[in-house]
């Protein structure tokens, strides 16, 4: 692995040179020819990025690409055809579809070692140009570089500052909050909704909360086009959201309105007005809403189903989604009898 800076793109279509990227900070790893399949590229680059994601070292938003060389060996280890280097293949699915296509063409074709692109609109590799050899490319030793020497204690007071990778993550998850593999998975994808979720675990059951942060917490940040680390919702807010609701305070619907809230900034929803329960109390919304829809009262007394469920939905509505929604429902049943 080393880092390098982008020089700039060259269109071999047009011969332009683009220089948009030029000089940004870009991190190029090297592997040695350990893989066997399409599939495995595939997988393990996926993984890869997934995992230097999830530790914030690299913006995945700037892209991915890569120089893919193919070549292929023989069951006792001899090789068959000469490697080929495929530049600049610009996504994880394009590399897939470039190993593919050269493994099907050097079977029928042979190789020559050369550098070739990757058209991903037809899904062929095309030449560039031959392939030099090492003393072609002008290699000079610089006398002025030292080794650099790293002890042992210096590593490992780095190792203790590298947080834990999305695979260990998520056996840890799930042994210790006794969740699914499924669920662990969703967690893992942003270490700061993996963290946010284990403190919140620690204060109140991580059983509970799960959904309020795979699928709550996670929709009103996708519906914002935020990440966890953009706004700032404070686990003890959280907690005491998820605590209102499992007291029966606020409803369910509410405390999603609550969180809708959440963005940019959480607040102490403790001071929000509770669920309605008191059916005299209740009955005031529902006699309203029942005068206002005389349409949907006619259709539900014709055995039409939905009319109620929207009847239910005009309660929740008027009453701010405050109203307990089966004390809401009987009264309704009773009063429209």
């Amino acid at each position: 692995m080393h880092l390098e800076e982008d020089p700039a793109a060259w269109d071999p279509k047009t011969g332009r040179v683009d220089y948009n990227r030029s000089g940004l900070p870009l991190v190029e790893i090297v592997t040695e020819p350990d893989f066997v399949s399409s599939h495995q590229v595939y997988e393990w680059v996926r993984k890869l990025v997934h995992a230097l994601s999830y530790l914030k070292v690299v913006d995945t938003n700037a892209g991915v690409k890569a120089d893919v060389n193919v070549s292929i060996v023989e069951d006792n280890g001899k090789q068959k055809t000469e490697r080929v280097e495929v530049k600049n293949v610009t996504s994880i699915e394009a590399m897939k579809l470039a190993v593919e296509f050269e493994f099907s063409r050097q079977q029928k074709e042979g190789s020559v070692r050369e550098t070739r692109r990757f058209d991903e609109a037809k899904g062929i590799t095309m030449r560039m140009r031959g392939k030099e050899d090492a003393d072609d490319y002008r290699f000079i030793i610089d006398p002025d570089l030292v080794p650099v020497l790293l002890e042992k204690k210096y590593i490992d007071s780095l190792k203790k500052g590298v947080p834990e990778l999305p695979s260990v993550k998520i056996e840890k998850m799930i042994k210790a909050h006794k969740i699914s593999p499924k669920d662990a998975l969703v967690l893992s994808k942003n270490i700061d909704v993996a963290l946010f979720y284990e403190e919140v675990a620690q204060k109140i059951d991580g059983q509970f909360a799960l959904p309020w942060v795979t699928v709550e917490l996670l929709r009103v940040l996708n519906y914002n086009k935020k990440s966890l680390d953009d706004v700032s919702i404070s686990s003890e807010h959280f907690v005491t959201l998820l605590k209102m609701v499992k007291n029966g305070k606020i409803t369910e619907l509410q405390a999603k309105q609550i969180l809708n809230s959440f963005v940019p900034k959480s607040f102490d929803p403790s001071k929000t007005e509770g669920k309605i329960s008191d059916e005299k109390e209740l009955e005031k919304f529902i006699l309203a809403v029942i005068k206002k829809e005389s349409r949907a009262v006619s259709e539900y007394r014709t055995g039409d189903v939905k009319a109620f469920n929207y009847l239910i939905g005009a309660v929740m509505k008027a009453t701010d989604r405050r109203a307990d929604s089966a004390v809401a429902r009987k009264l309704i049943e009773k009063l429209l009898k």
